[in-house]
């Protein structure tokens, strides 16, 4: 996969698969395996993230940093089991945390989900990847395209604040707000990936394989923005667009 020692990586993954070659092939298949071999793979000097999103608290429900599970995927649950994971904190868009700056990710504040102070932003500006694992890809699984239309002020978004109570580490329950940059549904606004991944499987910025029968593909945040702009600005993946100073 092209992982190298000191690197930060945001691990997006849908492990069924996975787990259905081990059973074919008679094995065991655990979890913590694939998480260690991650952790070895970039080292100490490197910083590993694993979405652990859950959207109940945008429907009222009580967010519990400590037992809210992942919606995202089992891998995800399987690190916020872990005493060598931390979770960042925000109720919606969390991820548990290993490496060099895990600390720095579970200490921020962040109450938008793709501000300019969030995980996002940080996946930007250390120049993170992206590894995609199993039926989890870049056109099905790619939560940093909000980041970047928040960013660029995407008016067929608005960021809408939701309220609920939040038990935070040390079990203390207080009523919070936290916003997030949802799609208008009044606007007629289709979005689908597809017109910028192929263009990007066309000029080899995404590196993608198979291992264990199961695909793979890997991708620098650094490089695949300026293609989202790109798409973003001109169009190309929406019915309606409409933005800031247009």
């Amino acid at each position: 996969m092209g992982i190298r020692k000191g690197d930060t990586i945001l691990l997006t993954s849908d492990i069924t698969d996975l787990f259905l070659q081990c059973q074919t092939h008679g094995e065991h298949f655990d979890p913590n395996i694939l998480l260690d071999k991650f952790q070895e793979a970039i080292g100490e000097e490197g910083t590993l993230l694993i979405p652990t999103y859950n959207w109940g608290f945008c429907q009222g429900k009580t967010f519990d940093y400590r037992k809210t599970p992942s919606k995202t995927g089992a891998l995800g649950n399987a690190a916020l089991r872990r005493k060598d994971f931390l979770r960042t904190r925000h109720p919606i868009y969390s991820f548990a945390v290993w490496g060099k700056d895990a600390a720095y990710l579970h200490e921020m504040k962040n109450v938008e989900s793709f501000g300019a102070d969030s995980p996002f932003a940080y996946l930007e500006n250390v120049n993170a990847k992206n590894v995609f694992v199993g039926t989890a890809s870049i056109r099905n699984s790619f939560t940093y395209i909000h980041y970047i239309e928040q960013q660029l002020g995407a008016t067929y978004r608005f960021s809408k604040v939701f309220r609920s109570h939040y038990v935070d580490e040390d079990g203390k329950d207080t009523e919070k707000e936290y916003a997030m940059y949802v799609r208008n549904l009044d606007l007629d606004v289709v979005c689908t990936p597809d017109p910028f991944v192929d263009e990007l499987y066309d000029n080899r910025v995404i590196q993608s394989g198979i291992f264990n029968g199961v695909p793979y593909e890997v991708i620098r945040f650094s490089d695949v923005t300026p293609y989202i702009k790109n798409d973003i600005l001109h169009n190309r993946s929406r019915k309606l667009c409409r933005f800031k100073g247009q």
